[in-house]
């Protein structure tokens, strides 16, 4: 039977820290600072589920660890509550979403409450709250002074079962990521941010970075940065005078031997009037069709393509080179057309052997720079990464602190009337017609006001008419920001007060998962732009980065409500304890690893805490584990340091089974009891103060240890001979080569498989092996 009753524990100290404030951070920090982060979770309808608090407990231990290191601890939580999946919740559930969020984020904050994590709530932020919105409207209203916020209508992402528009960071392939629907291109009026003004930047200072090399990488495969020039190609008897091509190869314009345009392009030129055959047309819309039936672009199962009857002029020879529609360019890459040298692409060189085209082969002496200034080409910079289209036709996001005179003219609320308050309504379900649900609120859409002398809007009831923007702002604009909130979150004056921005910021150490690559994107821009105006001392906001692997369900597949596989922590945390789910949530693999869960394999860490409890039975006050205890001291130390936290617990196992078949004394066990603290913090908290009865372990010093005490004093040796285990014997740490090979001849396993012939060779690994080759 389990000694160890959780049950009477774990919700006795969650209330007694919660009560005693131990985990409540100063205004201002010391000497010693640490700012630990969660990216922060959508309070979602169903829940968390076991795989993830796996992120949230592992900052919790790392802040823990910090703070009994001397650190004042910033280690806050709040919740990213705005977007599309809060209204569909609530559209779902026949509520309003403030009601259905403020529903969920309770549920959230009793889940994370009872895992014991030492979040200072006090400092709790919400994205839907106005005292919170009201920052995102006022960074919005900097964006569009210093002309970073515009408005388009150029044709944009629309998913047809949403009933939005998408940027395209949104979209897996042609597919809206939320609901899998194929998106359409709809010309709508929308906000548009110029992130590709901060490109170069961004790709620069990852440099600074102390991130994973995969996280960097995506983040520069998202950018897409690509150097090269664009050349003017003419058109014989075409719809326009000429198609601008963009090339990384200058170097290989003699080679080309045909344009390629995409289904799109030559879509438009229909569009515009130029006349196309029946075939052609056929071909343009079963292209069209088929790329949007591909989750990705780049995947083109077959290379098709059809002949336009048109020719080029290749501008560096002046050659007469046909024009082709192909399925392997697309539309929005680019400039939607390409020259073809098959000689030096794989891509074309397939297209042009399908279609029996010319592959010519060419002298590459030409430097780039020579072919661009000669021809007349135009060095340009492109990204992958497009403006970011930052506006949404839903009702659940930040309004946009805009309106609109008579005539259409733009202006800004003005700062003093921030925030604009979301109205409150009773239908708030989308359109088909591309307008928000906010455009029928005419009472709230309609406002009276003057324009002042800075330019800005003011309401008053002697005023005109002025128009609001219905748009609202998409789930991403809360959480480009949200972490410098954190470190001021109480503030009406400002966003932050600078003195608190340059005592807790940046944040140190940052952990998510999977949606991390365009959230960084986003936040990065946007601090950035803040750094740019004043508003923060820094270039990047998050030093270092941690990334998580996933806790699939035992069947190996993620956890889903279609899937029946969810495993709810309260469920846990009720049988096993929350000191259990922590420990065997960061034993079950590398912190960076995803695995799959396995409640027999849980019952393990149980009986590991149980173990470490029933010790106390056996203290002595003789200590045969002195060198075992402070080895790990030292490995758990470094360990939690390095997010190994895996390690870390298997190095406390060991030492248990060591304390367990030796003795050791009261001294020991409190220092176990100290580096075991940040995982197991209510058992822990419960066996200190019973034995030491003094203040909270977990604000007491982390222990340190003792060299001198790590040095063995006797290793056992393996002998190998002719790389075969044949024994093992023990020397005197340090032993010199020879005492090793002498001490290995008199072993039984030297004496049978070497006996009186001299060795080939002799290997020694100092303190581990002695390999004899015979």
């Amino acid at each position: 039977m389990k000694s160890y009753d959780h049950k009477k524990f774990d919700v006795y100290w969650q209330e007694k820290w919660l009560n005693n404030r131990i985990y409540e951070t100063p205004k201002f920090p010391g000497l010693k600072k640490v700012y630990v982060l969660d990216m922060f979770p959508y309070p979602s309808g169903e829940g968390l589920h076991v795989g993830h608090p796996k992120g949230y407990i592992a900052t919790d231990i790392y802040s823990r660890f910090k703070r009994m290191n001397g650190f004042d601890v910033l280690h806050p939580m709040g919740w990213d509550a705005f977007g599309l999946p809060a209204e569909q919740f609530a559209i779902k559930n026949k509520i309003h979403p403030k009601v259905a969020v403020q529903k969920n984020i309770e549920n959230f904050e009793q889940q994370l409450f009872n895992i014991g994590l030492d979040y200072d709530w006090s400092r709790e932020i919400d994205t839907t709250d106005p005292k919170f919105y009201k920052w995102t409207q006022w960074i919005f209203t900097k964006l569009y002074e210093k002309g970073l916020a515009f408005e388009s209508n150029e044709p944009i992402n629309w998913c047809p079962s949403c009933k939005t528009g998408l940027a395209n960071e949104d979209l897996d392939g042609n597919r809206c990521e939320r609901c899998g629907s194929v998106v359409e291109k709809k010309p709508l009026r929308q906000w548009v941010l110029k992130i590709t003004d901060y490109a170069d930047r961004m790709l620069a200072d990852l440099d600074t970075l102390n991130w994973p090399e995969g996280v960097k990488i995506a983040q520069k495969n998202w950018i897409g940065r690509s150097e090269g020039a664009e050349f003017n190609f003419e058109l014989i008897d075409g719809p326009v005078k000429s198609v601008r091509i963009f090339t990384t190869r200058a170097d290989t314009l003699f080679g080309a031997t045909f344009v390629a345009v995409s289904a799109e392009l030559a879509q438009s030129w229909i569009n515009s009037g130029f006349k196309m055959s029946e075939e052609i047309k056929k071909y343009i819309a079963t292209t069209l069709e088929e790329q949007k039936k591909e989750n990705d672009y780049s995947v083109i199962p077959e290379k098709t393509g059809i002949f336009t009857g048109i020719y080029a002029i290749n501008p560096v020879n002046q050659e007469k080179i046909p024009v082709w529609i192909a399925n392997y360019v697309i539309g929005g890459v680019g400039t939607g057309a390409i020259m073809a040298v098959p000689a030096y692409d794989d891509r074309d060189k397939d297209f042009a052997t399908l279609y029996k085209l010319p592959i010519k082969e060419i002298s590459l002496d030409k430097t780039v720079e020579e072919m661009i200034s000669k021809f007349k080409g135009e060095k340009v910079v492109r990204y992958k990464i497009q403006d970011w289209v930052f506006a949404r036709q839903r009702y659940w996001g930040e309004p946009f602190p805009v309106v609109r005179d008579e005539k259409g003219k733009v202006y800004m609320v003005d700062e003093s009337e921030l925030p604009v308050l979301l109205p409150e309504v009773e239908s708030y379900e989308p359109t088909d017609n591309g307008e928000s649900p906010l455009a029928a609120i005419t009472d709230w859409v309609n406002v009276k006001g003057y324009i002042t002398d800075k330019g800005t809007f003011k309401q008053s009831d002697d005023g005109k008419i002025f128009i609001r923007e219905t748009n609202t702002m998409p789930q991403w604009a809360g959480s480009s920001w949200y972490y410098l909130r954190f470190a001021d979150p109480h503030n009406d004056k400002a966003l932050i007060d600078p003195a608190l921005e340059k005592a807790w910021l940046p944040v140190d150490v940052y952990v998510g998962g999977d949606h991390a690559t365009r959230h960084l994107i986003y936040a990065r821009f946007w601090h950035k732009f803040l750094y740019d105006i004043g508003v923060v001392s820094t270039i990047e906001p998050f030093s270092r980065l941690e990334f998580l692997g996933f806790i699939l369900a035992e069947d190996g597949r993620k956890m889903s409500k279609r899937w029946g596989n969810i495993i709810n922590p309260d469920d846990v945390v009720k049988e096993y304890g929350a000191d259990t789910l922590r420990v065997y949530e960061m034993f079950m693999a590398p912190f960076e690893q995803t695995a799959a869960w396995s409640t027999s394999s849980i019952k393990g860490s149980d009986k590991f805490l149980d173990r470490v409890y029933n010790l106390q039975k056996k203290i002595s006050t003789e200590s045969t584990v002195q060198t075992e205890l402070h080895k790990t001291i030292k490995k758990v130390t470094e360990d939690i340091e390095s997010f190994k936290f895996n390690t870390a617990i298997s190095a406390m196992m060991i030492l248990v089974n060591s304390m367990e078949a030796g003795s050791f004394t009261k001294e020991d066990y409190l220092l176990l009891l100290q580096i075991l603290a940040p995982f197991a913090p209510h058992l822990t908290e419960q066996v200190w103060c019973e034995l030491k009865n003094d203040k909270s372990v977990h604000i007491g010093s982390w222990p340190k240890f003792d060299e001198k005490k790590i040095v063995e004093k006797e290793v056992t040796i393996t002998l190998q001979i002719g790389g075969k285990m044949r024994g093992t014997f023990i020397v005197p740490f340090q032993s010199a080569d020879n005492i090793l090979l002498e001490e290995s001849k008199k072993t039984d396993g030297y004496k049978k498989y070497v006996g009186e012939n001299e060795p080939k060779n002799v290997i020694i690994v100092p303190n581990r092996l002695i390999n004899i080759v015979i």
